[in-house]
């Protein structure tokens, strides 16, 4: 094990070689980004709203002029509000949300996919960033902000709710709303509360007690740590991107004498706890090896390593403690847990790094690796993923940015719809008061 822990300046080349899935990977007449560097991978939505934050991690940062971060948001912002709107199959949204795919070069529905509710909700929010970031007089930049506020106020919050009190997973033209709603502690938190909060068509104020609620709102004790509990880290991890929940509290939070960071702080000390304990005995788990969430894997394949007999998966929601578990582990969730526990991150990622992983890549870590599949690497971190997602290296770039700076905190704290949606939502305390 090294004790060698990563450094300022390793995190900001961290930053910038992550930010270059976004320079190129980016269509950039119509600023779509990619879902993944799979070749003909579509573009995806909520990779587009990580880019529209991450330009403005790279203008402070010096990865990119402020005058081109401003080009590019623009660019972007007027595709989303330029595009086909409507119930035709292979327009690109409907109701002011968008399909989760569209192709890159159409810029229109893909592979037959969903409207997604919680996809639009991530693609609003980097819009909303960029509003909040861009408050110059320069023309380009008034329209970054008039462009952003037209997009989220034609969300109709109410309509994907179908008659119910929480949000439907999304639409398809061929058979209506899907049968799924979204209810349970999960990434789907910042979308109630910017559904909460829009002037134009929002939830009801019980739509929070109602998603906040069920068998999907549990609080457990696992490896020493008590936490409202989600298995794959990025639930822990992805509306914090945009949502500084330090010291403020819902009624949930409130009974628990808790807060949602502090949850997030005593799931990350779990998952390197799992790691330590190694219940499968997966090759390469320990104090500094971890991060098992939601992602793809070397699978799916069936293998006897060293002398148990294994089954890998390919894409799962990978989860402790009960898993599945195949010894799938994702670097970005590390890192994207920076600013809950920087104490037992830093020296991961310095780990991750040492073992191989990252080398040769152009765009920081690849998604993620598995010592215990074979491999012919030749490195200690054995099976390495042959792609890099939007998905995951946005929060690479947004998560070490809050850590640094708290850049996208202090914005989204400024976004009188997100303060909107907290105060509906019941949550009180904290920078909440004192705005």
């Amino acid at each position: 094990m090294t004790a060698k822990t990563f450094t300022q300046e390793d995190l900001h080349r961290l930053q910038k070689q992550t930010f270059g899935y976004f320079l190129h990977e980016t269509d950039t007449s119509t600023g779509l980004v990619r879902d993944s560097t799979h070749i003909g991978s579509p573009a995806s939505i909520a990779a587009v709203g990580l880019a529209l934050a991450c330009y403005l991690v790279a203008a402070e940062r010096g990865f990119m002029e402020r005058s081109e971060a401003a080009a590019r948001t623009l660019t972007t912002l007027r595709f989303f509000r330029n595009s086909p709107h409507g119930e035709d199959p292979d327009a690109a949204g409907h109701r002011g949300f968008y399909y989760h795919f569209l192709h890159m070069s159409s810029g229109r529905r893909a592979w037959r996919c969903e409207l997604s509710t919680v996809d639009t909700a991530y693609l609003l929010a980097g819009a909303l960033a960029a509003a909040a970031y861009f408050q110059g007089k320069d023309p380009g930049e008034r329209e970054i902000r008039e462009i952003a506020d037209e997009l989220y106020l034609r969300s109709d919050w109410a309509w994907a709710a179908n008659g119910g009190h929480t949000l439907t997973h999304g639409w398809k033209p061929e058979k209506g709303f899907l049968h799924y709603r979204w209810r349970g502690y999960s990434e789907a938190m910042l979308m109630y509360l910017l559904a909460l909060g829009s002037p134009t068509h929002p939830l009801p104020r019980k739509s929070w007690a109602a998603f906040a609620s069920g068998p999907g709102f549990r609080w457990r004790r696992i490896y020493g740590e008590e936490f409202l509990y989600s298995g794959p880290l990025f639930v822990h991890q992805l509306s914090h991107v945009w949502v500084d929940f330090r010291g403020i509290r819902d009624a949930f939070m409130r009974s628990k004498k808790c807060d949602y960071f502090e949850n997030s702080r005593r799931a990350t000390y779990a998952h390197q706890r799992y790691a330590i304990h190694n219940p499968r005995k997966l090759r390469g788990y320990g104090e500094l090896c971890w991060g098992i969430t939601a992602s793809e894997g070397p699978g799916p394949a069936t293998l006897v390593v060293d002398g148990v007999k294994r089954r890998f998966l390919d894409y799962a929601a990978r989860s402790i403690p009960s898993g599945p578990d195949d010894g799938t582990l994702a670097p970005w969730a590390v890192v994207a847990s920076l600013p809950f526990a920087p104490e037992i991150v830093l020296p991961s990622i310095q780990y991750i790094e040492d073992i191989g992983v990252g080398k040769g890549s152009p765009y920081g870590f690849q998604a993620t690796f598995n010592p215990t599949f074979p491999s012919d690497s030749g490195k200690p971190c054995g099976w390495i993923s042959p792609r890099n997602f939007g998905l995951n290296d946005g929060p690479v770039i947004l998560m070490i940015e809050n850590y640094r700076t708290g850049l996208l905190w202090n914005l989204m704290r400024r976004c009188p719809y997100l303060v909107e949606g907290l105060k509906r939502a019941g949550f009180r305390g904290g920078w909440l008061e004192k705005r």
